[in-house]
């Protein structure tokens, strides 16, 4: 696994909320052209890499999104902080205290900061532990001599600046891997490593496999387009959810039966838990109450394909998250054995 979480490592330490992904493309551009690919950028910014398999009239589309949750200035308040909104979906809560930076377009410059509550001391604002996390009452506190709106203004900051979260990245001992946006840099991490292994071992797959690397997934558009007419199936990797009444765990692949669009085509994600049986790679099955995916997106925009989703299991999905090594390998098992096999029946 080590390749693979070094890719983990280079992508998470990229920023690149939804809308600001130029940087994390780039990466992806260079790191598959020196594996020996060409790819090709789309219009909204998909990066795609094309591997020539044995059957070149049936194709298969597999996902991966390099966008990520953040925020972006709503506004400049009169005592030079920031308000936010939100870029995808979570709880305010979720990024109280967090680090952050702004991403100045004015100046293509920086300034780092915090996210805290308006009413954040304790000594001074009674309601500070019980005061409900608004978009009205989050802020970014400056790291910046800054006092007022024309003092934030002068450093360069504007309306529609976008803001990212400090992933806070840590490895342990033991195997878990903590950090902000394994949703979905792990999913991503895997189909490089699969493609330096194609490359290298000078692997031909059996079908002609389009690698699509998303942009816009966190806000629900991110792989419904540019998808190859011959594409007969679609499979996203992504995130297997965890909580109350979930199956999914941080140790194995998890394969999606029905999320928030509706079930997931029946064949085939039976012929991925096929896969997985017949090479013991530890699996879950498991519904997500609140989710959707490239594929659904894909499905949803009107492509007639057979439609699948898998993913590591991740922990507090959308806050501080988690998995483990073992999820992340079980996950690449089954995507390289889906891939190195025959069309779904």
């Amino acid at each position: 696994m080590k390749q693979t979480i070094q890719y983990l490592e280079d992508l998470l330490a990229i920023p690149s909320p939804t809308g600001y992904t130029n940087e994390v493309v780039d990466y992806l551009a260079k790191t598959v052209t020196e594996l020996g690919y060409d790819y090709r950028r789309t219009p909204k910014g998909n990066l795609i890499v094309t591997v020539e398999g044995q059957n070149t009239q049936e194709h298969r589309t597999i996902t991966a999104h390099v966008d990520t949750l953040g925020a972006i200035v709503r506004a400049v308040k009169p005592d030079g902080r920031l308000k936010l909104d939100k870029i995808g979906g979570f709880p305010w809560n979720m990024i109280e205290g967090e680090n952050c930076i702004v991403h100045m377009a004015s100046n293509q410059q920086t300034v780092s900061g915090t996210i805290l509550i308006h009413q954040t001391s304790t000594h001074v604002y009674r309601d500070a532990g019980t005061a409900e996390r608004t978009q009205d009452n989050m802020e970014v506190r400056l790291d910046a001599k800054v006092t007022n709106e024309d003092e934030t203004r002068a450093l360069g900051i504007e309306v529609g600046d976008f803001v990212s979260f400090d992933p806070r990245t840590i490895i342990t001992e033991d195997g878990f891997v903590k950090s902000r946006f394994l949703d979905d840099k792990v999913s991503a991490a895997i189909l490089l490593k699969l493609l330096k292994v194609y490359a290298e071992d000078k692997i031909v797959l059996p079908h002609t496999t389009h690698f699509m690397f998303s942009v816009f997934e966190e806000v629900g558009h991110g792989a419904n387009s540019s998808i190859d007419p011959k594409t007969v199936e679609f499979l996203a990797v992504d995130m297997g959810a965890m909580g109350d009444d979930q199956q999914t765990d941080e140790y194995t692949v998890s394969i999606c039966v029905k999320d928030a669009s509706g079930p997931y085509h029946y064949n085939f994600r039976q012929y991925l838990v096929a896969l997985a049986k017949a090479q013991d790679i530890p699996y879950k099955l498991d519904i997500y109450p609140y989710y959707g995916s490239d594929a659904s997106a894909a499905v949803r925009a009107g492509t007639d394909i057979k439609h699948a989703l898998l993913g590591a299991g991740i922990e507090s999905s959308h806050s501080y998250e988690r998995t483990h090594m073992d999820s992340i390998e079980a996950t690449e098992k089954l995507v390289d054995a889906y891939l190195r096999s025959e069309l779904v029946k």
